[in-house]
């Protein structure tokens, strides 16, 4: 299979699926991860422009280490709505390259609208991506309607899954790509006195003890007309 995985920022995809992904990896399937916004304000001190190149940097990197293509749609943070067609654009021209059996992305509610918007935007990309008339300046071929699967949210605050991925024998790989994003961990354990890190792995065991494993990670399908399945494509 093919997956696609569409995170908002940098690093919000490791937090919330990257134990799956690494499992598709690690089954022999291909995997992309996107980020939409390009984390520029994700910092007191480094400054925009140099930060947006840093945290590409420490994406393409954790995209690395679990073996999956790495993309980007370079949104400023506080940008990402779904209204913005060049958004959807970029996104729907990803979504036709990677030709994805199934996608990942944030949930419908989260704790900030970036994240519900690039939820938003994911619906309405992965529908326009199946539209052989949009985007006449792209010559790559539509794709069908995709699955889609949305993602814990950050710390499971209001989610409920209905399906677990058991990340047990990914969990390393996980905070390890997780890790990557230096920028974003060292300026939380700094200045938040979060360790972002522990946490993560923490809610993975949470979700564990959940249904009855060492580390998991939820999900839920989308109930959506054409969006629903029934094969089971977690790993």
């Amino acid at each position: 299979m093919k997956i696609l995985a569409v995170g908002c920022h940098p690093d919000d995809l490791e937090i919330g699926c990257f134990g799956t992904l690494a499992r598709y990896v690690q089954q022999g399937h291909e995997v992309a991860v996107c980020h939409v916004a390009n984390g520029n304000l994700g910092h007191v001190i480094i400054q925009p422009d140099e930060l947006r190149e840093i945290r590409f940097q420490e994406a393409a990197a954790a995209a690395r280490v679990i073996g999956a293509s790495h993309y980007s749609i370079d949104i400023p943070d506080l940008y990402v709505t779904p209204e913005n067609d060049e958004l959807v654009r970029k996104l729907a021209k990803v979504v036709r390259e990677v030709k994805p059996d199934l996608v990942i992305t944030h949930n419908e509610t989260d704790y900030m609208n970036d994240h519900t918007n690039t939820c938003q935007a994911v619906m309405r990309a992965t529908f326009a991506a199946s539209c052989a008339q949009y985007d006449r300046t792209d010559s790559t071929p539509a794709v069908g309607v995709t699955p889609v699967y949305h993602m814990d949210t950050l710390t499971g605050a209001g989610f409920l899954p209905t399906e677990y991925v058991d990340i047990s024998d990914t969990i390393e790989l996980k905070i390890e790509a997780l890790q990557c994003h230096k920028s974003q961990l060292e300026w939380m354990l700094e200045h938040d006195h979060i360790d972002f890190a522990d946490m993560v792995r923490t809610c993975s065991k949470v979700r564990g003890y959940q249904c009855g494993v060492a580390y998991a990670e939820g999900f839920r399908l989308n109930r959506n007309y054409l969006r629903m399945t029934t094969k089971r494509l977690l790993p």
